[in-house]
Parts: structure tokens; C-alpha cells; sequence
């Protein structure tokens, strides 16, 4: 199975980039952009710059962010050991079909195991209600109700939707994060393992152009393959590019629609980290 990465939420939010126009002139100086006229801006107009915040302070704002992010990761670790449950973390992009392979796995797999759920979205419970009645415990998590419409799932996030699931009668836990392929992987959030789905309709090349969510997976699902006779994708260009970024990471291909893969991965989550070449835990 895959190897131990070091934790990818250590990189900068993709989304907290300061503006283009944020950078210091080439001098060192702010922006101060005359008018036509010859006259400065006055501070705090249309074009001057200098109230913003110097790269120093952001990377001091975002180290502070993702200490307080580890540090709710590892109290949630210890609240999952302490009830003996193993967590996947769930990724993708956007309709990739995380849900749909979700419920398909609930269906096969809730008679055997007692399974929870926290399913993340910016606003809705469409997906939480699709899962509904499979036997799962559901907690369902809206970044846009009280978190600023985040583009992912933190830790704080998960903390905060732990005491609506039943810890203790639980085996195992699948996190279905919020769909978009840069945030989720930056931030831990007190997962043992993470799974990614990649849809084959969205193209061989996203490896090489979203390398942070594909090297912090332990397994790619590879998914939608009943669409492969109906697409010019190049299975063996993905796997070169995949290759480039997560070597020898471990690879499932899967359909929801056709039940192709889905029991092996459904193996995968019974024991994910006692498979044959499985990494640790994440800590």
C-alpha cells in the first residue's frame, strides 16, 4: 500500500495568497501611483498599498493557523484512539463522485461494520441525505454556517461534529471532505489515512497541475471507469503523472455505477492499515 507522507497541510492556504497587488515595488517601497496630475494618492485611495500586510506578517497569521489546526488535529487523534475507531479522510474535486461511491460503499459495507460519517459541504445537507438510511451515523459539517464558507474541512471543523457521532460504538469513520483539489489537502484534521477519487473525465494531466492533494494521498480511486470507452483519456499518461508526483502510491479503479472496484476498496477501508505494505498511522 502507500507510504508515509509528511502532512501537506504544512503549506500555505491556496486561498490566502495576498493579492497580486500586494507585493512591495521593486524598489522596496509601497505602491504610491501618482495621478495624472503628478499628485500622490492620498494613503488609504484607490492604489496605495502601504496599509497592507507585509509577507512577514502573513506567514506569521498562517503559522498561527495551522499550529492551532495541529494542534485540535491531535486532540482529535486521541479522542478516535481512545475509542479505538480508524478515520479516512475522503478527497476529491468537485463531482468527482465521492457521494455516490460513498453510498455505494455504505450499502455493502454498514451490515458488517459500525461506520460514522462526517460529511462536509459549504451549504446544504443534499449529500448528508443522500447517505441517509444506509446504517451509517451521519454528521453532517456546513463550512458556510459558522466557518466562513471555507473551502475544506480543518480540524476545529471535525472537533466540532464528534460529539454527534457515538464515538464508542463506532469502527470506523469516512470523512467525506469538502470537494475541491487544493485545500483539503493542507490542513490534518486527526485522520489514520487519506483516499482521494479522481474522475477520469477530468483529465490525465491534474497530478502534475494539483501535486499537493495527489501527493498526500495513500490511495487514488480512480473513478467513473464505465466512461473510459466513451473518453480520449490516457490511462497510461495519468499513471506516468501520478507516478511523477506520489510514486508507487496505490491505485483502485472504480465505478459506483457498475460495482467495478468497490469491493476491494471496501477492503481497504475494513483494514486500511493493516494491508499488505500499509503506511502508519498519521499522528
Amino acid at each position: 500500500m502507500g507510504r508515509f507522507h509528511p502532512h501537506a497541510n504544512s503549506q500555505p492556504h491556496a486561498n490566502s495568497q495576498p493579492h497580486a497587488n500586494s507585493q512591495p515595488h521593486q524598489n522596496g517601497q509601497p505602491h504610491d501611483h501618482p495621478h495624472k496630475d503628478g499628485h500622490a494618492r492620498p494613503p488609504g485611495s484607490v492604489g496605495d498599498h502601504s496599509g497592507y500586510r507585509t509577507g512577514a506578517e502573513r506567514v506569521e497569521v498562517l503559522e498561527r493557523i495551522l499550529g492551532e489546526n495541529e494542534r485540535v488535529a491531535r486532540a482529535n487523534r486521541a479522542a478516535f484512539d481512545a475509542a479505538g475507531v480508524t478515520v479516512v479522510n475522503l478527497m476529491s474535486a468537485p463531482g468527482a463522485g465521492k457521494t455516490t461511491l460513498l453510498a455505494e460503499t455504505l450499502r455493502r459495507l454498514a451490515p458488517h461494520r459500525r461506520i460514522g460519517v462526517i460529511e462536509g459541504d459549504i451549504e446544504t445537507s443534499l449529500d448528508a441525505d443522500r447517505l441517509d438510511g444506509f446504517g451509517a451515523s451521519i454528521a453532517l459539517v456546513n463550512t458556510g454556517n459558522g466557518f466562513g464558507g471555507e473551502c475544506h474541512l480543518d480540524a476545529p471543523m471535525i472537533a466540532s461534529a464528534l460529539p454527534r457521532l457515538p464515538l464508542a460504538e463506532l469502527d470506523l469513520i469516512i470523512i467525506e471532505n469538502v470537494g475541491n483539489l487544493v485545500c483539503p489537502a493542507e490542513f490534518a484534521v486527526g485522520e489514520d489515512r487519506r483516499a482521494m477519487v479522481f474522475a477520469v473525465t477530468e483529465g490525465e494531466e491534474k497530478p502534475l497541475k494539483y501535486p499537493v492533494m495527489f501527493r498526500s494521498a495513500d490511495l487514488v480511486l480512480v473513478n467513473k471507469t464505465d466512461l473510459l470507452p466513451h473518453l480520449d483519456f490516457d490511462t497510461e499518461a495519468f499513471r506516468r503523472n501520478l507516478d511523477a508526483v506520489n510514486p508507487g502510491v496505490d491505485v483502485l479503479a472504480v465505478s459506483a455505477r457498475t460495482g467495478e472496484g468497490v469491493n476491494a476498496w471496501c477492503d481497504w477501508l475494513a483494514d486500511p492499515l493493516g494491508a499488505p505494505g500499509a503506511a502508519p498511522a498519521r499522528r
